[in-house]
């Protein structure tokens, strides 16, 4: 990377909010109506002289009502980045995670956990992508390609070296690099296999979710997910239906999205036990270790799954020590950026554990894609019992969205994170002044005004 004297020089933000409560798209037991959002981040370089200077892009992930102050959270973050000097940022990366988690007065708001943890997510990220975009190569091999005493440099270890030290890790990263060349080559040719929750959304009929669930195994993937929790009677009726249209050979997974206390949560998993599901995720409070604990021994050999809203390091290390989860699920946008899911990556390693993370949303598939890749080729070292969770909407609003062929994500090789939205989604989705959403004010308005006449004509 050439030495420049570029510096940030300016923080942009947007709220992007895009409709997808109308067919119920998202939708599960906690969430029946998400319009999935994106608190959006554009970092914008210059000051050497340089035309067509990178840009880095980051965001949070919202579903609708409070994305504004998820936008305000990352706004406050602005005086952090303005004026840094972009090789500085580049190079450690890690250095502006610990000053934004270390800010005494921002560490009042969490510490590390909230909208100002995913603030600091995504301004993070945002810097991960202006690296990789600098480096001229994709995130996932920015850090595969990285040595491993530098990748031990951009973890935190507070709070988890009980568990994982710097010598711990460090280990793990060089015994990963043995046979990376080899991986990266099996990665390019055959992706990495993921699995779909399209078919299973709790708003769908059953004749949808056939259909989705026949399509799906159609186009290779091993494995769906189904949204429960809402209805006992109804998530026995769907999965068998679901059990029927996949047949015996792929694996069901299900999904409470934190809707029951341990003993409905036991009672519940054990129901639905009879359609051979793989794993409950999110049976209850993801705060709850000790509760996920007791559910997966009361309801084994069904596995259980959490993490996408396991708020730091700290929490997921403890749900390991626990022996509370036998599938860690990260996310690339709920904690505090690349690094922070670096030291998660390498606690699951370190107690052997398998990650398959979460995504679906806006853009979470572009991004975690990158850190499954970087994990198998350089550090777990495998695929067994990995999956990347894919949901197909949205994509099309990104400039490097995901390829899925025969159920796998195809190794991106655009530079960069693949965060950077399509300026056009950006104009017509911001909120609330975004055309689309200006354009549906005025119909709201019309047909208010409209029923006002009506009412008046009956009077």
């Amino acid at each position: 990377m050439s030495s420049s004297g570029a510096r940030v020089t300016a923080v942009d933000t947007h709220d992007i909010r895009f409709p997808t409560s109308r067919e119920l798209d998202g939708s599960d037991a906690m969430n029946p109506d998400p319009d999935y959002s994106a608190a959006y981040v554009v970092l914008r370089t210059g000051g050497d002289g340089t035309t067509g200077a990178p840009e880095g892009h980051g965001f949070a992930f919202t579903i609708g009502r409070g994305n504004e102050v998820q936008v305000a959270a990352i706004e406050a973050l602005r005086p952090h980045l303005l004026g840094r000097p972009v090789d500085e940022l580049c190079a450690d990366p890690g250095a502006l995670a610990r000053d934004l988690t270390g800010d005494s007065q921002l560490r009042w708001l969490g510490p590390e956990k909230g909208v100002m943890h995913m603030a600091i997510g995504a301004v993070v990220n945002a810097v991960w992508d202006l690296a990789a975009k600098r480096a001229r190569t994709p995130l996932w091999r920015l850090l595969a390609d990285a040595t491993p005493e530098w990748l031990v440099g951009q973890v935190d270890f507070r709070y988890i070296a009980d568990v994982l030290t710097p010598e711990d890790a460090l280990g793990l990263l060089r015994r990963g690099r043995e046979g990376s060349a080899e991986r990266t080559a099996l990665l390019m040719e055959h992706g990495f296999p993921g699995y779909t929750t399209s078919p299973g959304w709790l708003g769908y009929s059953d004749e949808k979710l056939t259909r989705l669930a026949r399509r799906a195994v159609a186009d290779g993937f091993t494995q769906i997910k189904l949204k429960v929790g809402a209805d006992l009677a109804d998530d026995v009726r769907r999965c068998r239906a679901a059990r029927a249209a996949v047949g015996p050979d792929i694996r069901i997974a299900l999904d409470a999205n934190q809707r029951w206390n341990v003993d409905e949560a036991v009672e519940w998993t054990r129901a639905l036990a009879g359609f051979d599901p793989y794993w409950i995720e999110e049976p209850t409070s993801p705060d709850d270790i000790l509760g996920h604990a007791a559910v997966r021994r009361a309801v084994a050999p069904v596995k259980v799954a959490t993490g996408e809203h396991v708020q730091n390091r700290i929490v997921f290390k403890q749900l390991l020590q626990a022996g509370a989860v036998d599938v860690l699920q990260i996310d690339a946008a709920r904690v505090g950026g690349v690094n922070e899911n670096l030291a998660i990556l390498l606690l699951a390693a370190r107690f052997g554990v398998p990650v398959c993370p979460h995504a679906g949303g806006v853009g979470l598939c572009e991004l975690v894609q990158h850190l499954s890749m970087f994990d198998y080729v350089a550090l777990s070292g495998t695929t067994e019992n990995r999956v990347i969770e894919y949901v197909d909407h949205l994509h099309e609003h990104f400039l490097d969205p995901v390829v899925i062929r025969e159920g796998h994500y195809t190794a991106p090789t655009s530079p960069g994170f693949s965060a950077a939205m399509r300026p056009g989604s950006v104009a017509e989705y911001g909120f609330p002044d975004g055309t689309f959403w200006a354009a549906d004010l005025d119909r709201q308005r019309e047909e208010q005004e409209e029923r006002q006449q009506r009412k008046g004509r009956v009077e």
